[in-house]
């Protein structure tokens, strides 16, 4: 019984990793093939849906850490996986205005490649039972987790006049409940968090990037 549970898992979170990982496949060709045709100005009408889609699944590792299905802690895969959405959606899909910047195709080319690489290792891993020691070293957050975020605390900063503006998701007194939020407020309440929390995030992956390497050397 126990065998036969543990190749379900293993089929499920293969046959996960790889869909998630020709998401953001396509979200790459899409965004670089829209910025040599068109501009930077068109990679996030290019990419809109696949990028929705494949981001969006990765609230399935939220689940899978809370059933004990992957090891990771939810402590780490909750931060990450929550600002990408809410940069997803509360930023990107909710302020079109912001759409054109050239931080879009930073923000998108940094992600989709971190995951490329990230989610193909993972089905390797599902797959085959291992993967390769090379792909280890492909590792390229050292690089692009910095871009990545530098574009995420840009965007949100450049989309506040509109957040203002807008005032979209705002819930204004009085009311029944005898509650208000202000989603400008709470965009800047993001930013603030970006300040601790980044550097924190970037420290705890570089330990887990060190301890895979140590292992893969005695393996």
């Amino acid at each position: 019984m126990a065998s036969a549970l543990t190749v379900l898992r293993r089929l499920y979170l293969s046959i996960y990793n790889w869909l998630v990982f020709i998401g953001w496949f396509q979200v790459l060709f899409l965004a670089l093939k829209a910025l040599k045709e068109s501009g930077h100005e068109h990679v996030y009408n290019a990419v809109e849906k696949p990028l929705l889609l494949a981001q969006s699944a990765a609230v399935m590792e939220i689940l899978h850490g809370l059933i004990g299905l992957v090891r990771s802690p939810v402590s780490s895969t909750l931060p990450q996986i929550g600002s990408r959405l809410y940069l997803t959606w509360g930023i990107l899909w909710s302020f079109p205005e912001i759409r054109t910047h050239i931080l879009v195709t930073s923000l998108v080319i940094s992600w989709a490649i971190t995951e490329i690489i990230r989610y193909s290792f993972f089905g390797m891993k599902e797959a085959f039972g291992f993967a390769p020691s090379w792909h280890l070293w492909l590792s390229t957050f050292l690089v692009l987790y910095p871009t990545g975020i530098s574009s995420e605390v840009g965007l949100i900063y450049f989309a506040l006049p509109y957040i203002k503006a807008s005032e979209k998701y705002c819930f204004r007194m009085p009311n029944k409940w005898n509650f208000s939020f202000d989603y400008f407020y709470a965009a800047i309440l993001a930013l603030g968090i970006y300040v601790p929390g980044s550097p924190h995030l970037y420290h705890y992956m570089l330990g887990q990037r060190k301890r895979a390497l140590s292992k893969s050397k005695k393996e």
